[in-house]
Order: C-alpha cells, then structure tokens, then sequence
C-alpha cells in the first residue's frame, strides 16, 4: 500500500521529442512514501466515513492541517471542518477549532501571513444534489486553541479557491456564479477574479481595471510564474462555454498580467493545485481515467445544457486518480506525469514546500485495495488524508536508460 513510486521514465528530453546526448541531464520528479494522517486512533476529535478537503501550513514553527469530515463527500448538516497542530511535524496532533454551521462547511485556506495564521472556509447548503454557496468566512488565531469570531469577507457568492501570500499581499483566485453551475434552467456565466489584500478582510484587483480576469466557464482557478514573470493559469471549465467544455490554459504576458490568452482542453482538471519547479511549470489535479481522459464527449446533438448533463452523467461513472502534470506554457498545453495514490473519490491537494526542489503534497483518497470505483462510488463512501514527498532532482539522461 506504501510503495516507493520512482517516476524516472519521464524526461524534458521525451517532453521536447528529441533524444538525449552524452552529459545531458533532465529534471525528474520522484514520489516518497505515503503516511496516513486522518483518521487515525489517536487524533484528538472525533472523524466521520469521509476526510476529504484540506488545508496545510507551517506558521511560526508548527505544522496546522484543516480538513472536512462528514459522512459522505456529499452536503450535509452533520460536516464538521477541524484545524488541528502539531509541534513535532506531525507525530502528535492537538485540536486547535472546530467549525459546524449545521450545514456544509468546504475550500479550507490556511494562510500564514504578517505574523498572523488565519482560517478561510466556505459555507454551503445541506442538500446533497445542489451546490448553495452561502459565504465565505475567515477567523484568526489569538492564540494556542483560541480564535476569533468568525467574521464574514468576499460577497456571498464568492468561492476562494487558492489563497497565498505572496510579496507582502496575499492573493487569490476565486470565482463568483458558481451557484449555477448545477442549474440547467438559470445558467449565467462565471466569473473568475483575481484580488489582493494586505490584511486578509479587504480585497482589491491585482491588475486595476482587471478584477475579473476570465468569464464563461471557468470556476476552480490556480496558478504560476514562468522565470521571466509569464503567468500561467488553469482553469476548470466544468460549466462550458463556445469553446466546450474541460479545462483552460492560459497564460499572461509580465507586462500586461491582466489580459489572459487561452486554450481548450476536452480534459477536466479537478482541483487544480499549480508550482513552479526548475523553471517548470507543475500541477496536481484530478484524472479521468478513461481512454483519452476527456470531460467534454465531442457531441454535437443537443443544446449545450444537455450537453453538459450528459457529460456531468458519463463523468460520475467513471474511476479517478489525482495526477502531476506538466504545463507549458509556449502551446498551452498539459501532459500526465504520474499518478499519485488515490483511487474513487479523490484529489484536493495542497503544498508544503520543504525546500529547494522538495515538496510535501497533502490529498485525500478513497481505500485504495479492492475493486476499482467510480467516482460516484467513492463518494458515498469513506475516504482518507495523506501526505506524501516529492523531490525533483537533476539526473543524468543516462541513468535512466533512455
């Protein structure tokens, strides 16, 4: 269950199409062992079937995770979010707070920043067949298991979806309408924004004039920096627009961070978490594991509505993983690296960088033993939080036999 994954078949040599000459070296990303995080016996609150969205960060010497617990993936007034900490980089937990609305509680933040460790959530509805964004709240830490009263930011329809510090501000991409998402009679278009704020309460554009970077399809947004200051960006475009339905890549030129440039991909990128490796643009994200891997089918037959009910229907069905990927950034283009555990119900990572060309990835899964399940399968059931390395290293082309 606990295998040491060594990805050394993938090069940037293979990535380009040319073959590698004497000396040469390619940067090769290699998984360590997974550990088990939650649940566990000796966790110091009580955890339902199902562990699934999660935050983690390092804030003033300890490590913190928050993490939904509830009886299924699906809403429901039973969900719990936790924040627990640890001093001794998680050998021991302590409990630090627990949120229950009496309703669903998801997209945990945990944001270190200016001194201060802050916890953003967004509260949902109840109903397990609808997606009721209901606003966004964020609390402090004051000290050892005492926070502040949740106090409410962003407008109520605004889903954060990767919040990080970043030059002294923090940022984040986000996304308003995704109420609508689900709703084949009322479908408006999403708008994906990209704000910035020095406290953490109020938020302004990033780019003036650009508050709203991207509208159609596009909900769940993350991304990075090239080394000469290129954006690049993901988004889910699970709602669809003229171009069909999946993903976007996009990228924005340093002088001008505001006017993004995008391509369709048929592919749906779940969960998107992007870095930036040895001048390589990197992402963890959820894969369909079907024959080319495509949310949108290529069917022209039916108005888009349908379409995307079809999609959605065909999608459920079908078994995950959760991925590293390559970008890049010249074609706009994705390709599957590797797969990292996980099986069902799975993908919604998060980063502990660890340092240079080490990182920590956190992400839940259902049991990855026994019969393949699909998604929907996996989501009734229970699921599990690991963490597990990833280093990229420089290795000889040689070395591995190519």
């Amino acid at each position: 269950m606990n295998p040491v994954i060594s990805l050394l078949a993938v090069s940037v040599l293979a990535l380009m199409g040319c073959e590698p000459t004497g000396g040469a070296t390619v940067l090769v990303p290699t998984l360590g062992e997974m550990e088990i995080v939650v649940p566990r016996s000796d966790l110091p609150v009580v955890t339902q079937d199902a562990n699934n969205n999660l935050s983690v960060i390092d804030h003033e010497g300890d490590l913190f995770l928050a993490f939904r617990t509830a009886p299924t993936h699906f809403a429901s007034d039973e969900v719990q979010m936790h924040v627990l900490r640890s001093d001794d980089d998680g050998e021991n937990w302590t409990h630090e707070l627990t949120v229950d609305l009496d309703t669903d509680v998801r997209e945990p933040q945990l944001v270190s920043h200016g001194g201060e460790l802050r916890l953003y959530y967004a509260e949902l509805g109840s109903s397990p067949s609808a997606f009721e964004p209901a606003g966004t709240w964020t609390q402090s830490r004051l000290a050892p298991a005492q926070w502040s009263d949740a106090s409410a930011v962003f407008e109520p329809t605004f889903i954060p979806w990767r919040i990080r510090s970043v030059d002294g501000l923090l940022q984040v991409f986000g996304y308003s309408g995704g109420e609508n998402i689900y709703d084949l009679d009322e479908r408006e278009p999403i708008q994906v924004r990209w704000l910035q704020s020095e406290e953490g309460l109020s938020w302004e554009p990033v780019i003036p004039g650009h508050e709203v970077v991207l509208e159609g399809g596009g909900s769940e947004t993350d991304a990075a920096f090239t080394e000469d200051g290129t954006l690049v960006a993901i988004v889910r475009n699970e709602a669809g627009d003229e171009d069909g339905f999946g993903s976007k890549v996009c990228t924005a030129p340093p002088e001008s961070l505001g006017t993004w440039t995008c391509s369709s991909d048929p592919r749906k990128f779940d969960s998107p978490l992007v870095l930036q490796e040895g001048g390589r643009i990197w992402m963890v994200a959820r894969r369909n594991l079907t024959a080319d891997g495509h949310f949108d089918l290529g069917h022209d037959d039916a108005e888009a509505q349908t379409l995307f009910l079809r999609y959605q229907l065909d999608y459920w069905q079908q078994p995950k993983r959760c991925s590293l990927w390559e970008i890049d950034p010249e074609s706009r283009t994705v390709r599957w690296e590797a797969d990292l555990p996980g099986r069902g119900d799975t993908c919604f990572p998060d980063e502990r960088p660890l340092g240079p060309g080490h990182w920590e990835i956190w992400n839940y899964s259902s049991a990855l033993e026994g019969e393949e399940p699909s998604w929907l399968d996996g989501q009734n059931n229970p699921t599990f939080i690991y963490r597990m390395e990833v280093r990229f290293e420089e290795q000889a082309s040689d070395a591995l036999g190519t």
